[in-house]
């Protein structure tokens, strides 16, 4: 019995630095490690789930790639509350 595995191709292309810890941890479980590296993945539930997790980083075959208009995956910090303290 022949039993051809389905795999989906994915490409990093943008960079995940500046990302959340989760997302940078799901870009390397995936085996990216350099831009615009191309990966054979097994197309099953839990790699689907990740490749849509990280879809603003990744482009996979078959679906057309969008580029974030701003950074939606940036680690948002609050404003510094010194300059309010004192009185500027």
């Amino acid at each position: 019995m022949t039993d051809a595995k389905k795999m989906v191709t994915a490409t990093l292309v943008k960079s995940p630095i500046g990302a959340s810890p989760s997302i940078r941890a799901t870009v390397a479980s995936l085996g990216f490690r350099r831009m615009n590296q191309t990966r054979e993945l097994p197309d099953n539930d839990a790699v689907r789930g990740m490749l849509k997790a990280v879809d603003f980083l990744v482009a996979v075959e078959g679906v057309p790639f969008v580029r974030p208009k701003r950074s939606r995956y940036k680690i948002w910090r609050s404003r510094s509350d010194k300059k309010h303290k004192r009185g500027n």
